[in-house]
């Protein structure tokens, strides 16, 4: 292997495939003409080691815990930035000026409505629907409601259609909510910002005043930026795997709310709940469930601790935990569940065993208890995971379309039966 190639040696041949730069972290192998000329493809279960593209809108570093929107420490950005901007951020390539952040909220906020037909679709479902279920249908319907076709080539036409979403997926996180409390459906204030009108929308009452509370919103800010997009995920890319089909914008991101849907992905927030509940229910001793966790032969496992990513502590977890510290003392929460948790978390950070291993609360650990502790029920976790989501995905949708990216069409080693003949039913 050269500096600039790699040399694959077979059937007494050599061939040379060239090494992709990176900015930072991992370098790429282009082996686009590998099967032309040596008739072999990669085999790469899972595509832990395939890159599906070359991007520039996240990085992570997984061994040194480290995750940045386009360039931006993840930090800094949940210090000192609000959801909409991370929005503009993604979706744009760099911090918006104060013109251009008034812009984008002022075009968000002309959008802040969905049609009222939308009303009956959701009415048809039944209150006992899995809320993914509901908001991955609502999204895609979202397309008869907005039935001009996207130029796909057009970057204004691309901002548009991502614009649009952005405002009208807020919507569709509310109702579904609102749907499982059995409470009516509203519109948005466009006195309020984006987080603030989401809040509004989802947990007002109809019959009391609504109180918008400043620590609330500061942790559901920083819960969705914290959220906003993890390089190529499962759910991204879904995204840009139907997109590349030229599929529209809608149809693209209910795609990828369903891959969140799965429990190995955004559902591992409601999964610890799960598992804090199942704890209490059988007594609240945590020291048993971490002997069973040490246990190999046990079947059973600690949900929200360690990342398949992250070999480190995961960075987002840092954050979220102090927004989550601050919310459950601001409201003077006593819950038995949230204390299993803290429980958990002690012991995670000062048991050896997890120490050693790494196996550190993650973004799902905490995240989940922020959204208990706001009395969010435990199968909506996944739907509030969606929307912090949606930037990320719309961003990776729109740089594969303006990348010209071709359609996604994996290859595979086949093992099944070689040529048979056909034989008639009798003869079988």
């Amino acid at each position: 292997m050269s500096e600039n190639k790699v040399t694959i040696n077979y059937d007494g041949k050599s061939f040379d495939y060239p090494i992709i730069e990176s900015t930072i972290g991992d370098r790429g192998i282009d082996i686009s003409k590998l099967r032309d000329q040596t008739g072999l493809i990669t085999l790469d279960l899972g595509f832990k080691n395939t890159g599906s593209t070359i991007s520039q809108i996240t990085y992570l570093d997984g061994d040194k815990g480290e995750l940045s929107y386009r360039g931006y420490p993840i930090e800094q950005l949940a210090e000192k930035s609000n959801f909409t901007e991370v929005m503009y951020l993604l979706l744009h390539g760099n911090l918006p000026s104060k013109e251009e952040f008034s812009s984008f909220e002022g075009r968000l906020k002309s959008d802040n409505y969905v049609n009222e037909e939308m009303k009956k679709l959701i009415d048809a479902f039944p209150r006992s629907a899995h809320p993914m279920g509901v908001l991955s249908s609502m999204t895609s319907a979202l397309t008869a409601f907005n039935p001009k076709g996207v130029d796909v080539k057009s970057k204004e036409d691309l901002d548009h259609a991502s614009e649009v979403l952005l405002a009208k997926f807020s919507h569709l996180c509310a109702w579904t909510y609102r749907k499982t409390q059995g409470l009516p459906l509203n519109h948005g204030d466009n006195s309020l910002n984006y987080v603030e009108n989401f809040y509004r929308m989802a947990f007002r009452k109809p019959n009391e005043d609504f109180e918008m509370d400043p620590v609330v919103v500061d942790a559901l800010d920083k819960i969705l930026i914290l959220h906003a997009d993890h390089e190529q995920n499962c759910s991204a890319s879904t995204v840009r795997m139907v997109g590349s089909a030229h599929a529209g914008l809608f149809t693209s991101v209910a795609a990828g709310v369903s891959a969140l849907w799965g429990p190995l992905h955004g559902g591992a927030n409601q999964a610890v709940i799960e598992m804090l509940e199942m704890i209490d229910k059988d007594g609240g001793d945590v020291s048993k469930y971490v002997e069973k966790a040490k246990n190999k032969d046990d079947n059973f496992r600690l949900m929200g601790f360690g990342h398949r990513v992250y070999k480190n502590f995961d960075p987002r977890a840092k954050i979220i935990k102090k927004a989550a510290d601050e919310l459950i003392a601001k409201l003077g929460i006593q819950d038995k569940t949230l204390e299993i948790a803290m429980q958990l978390e002690k012991v995670a950070l000062e048991d050896p065993y997890f120490v050693e291993r790494k196996l550190y609360p993650n973004v799902d650990f905490y995240s989940g208890i922020v959204y208990r502790a706001l009395g969010i029920p435990t199968e909506m976790f996944t739907v509030m995971f969606a929307l912090g989501r949606l930037p990320g995905w719309i961003s990776q949708w729109k740089e594969m379309r303006l990348n010209n990216e071709p359609i996604a069409r994996p290859r595979q080693v086949y093992q099944g039966e070689a040529v048979r003949d056909y034989v008639s039913m009798e003869s079988r």
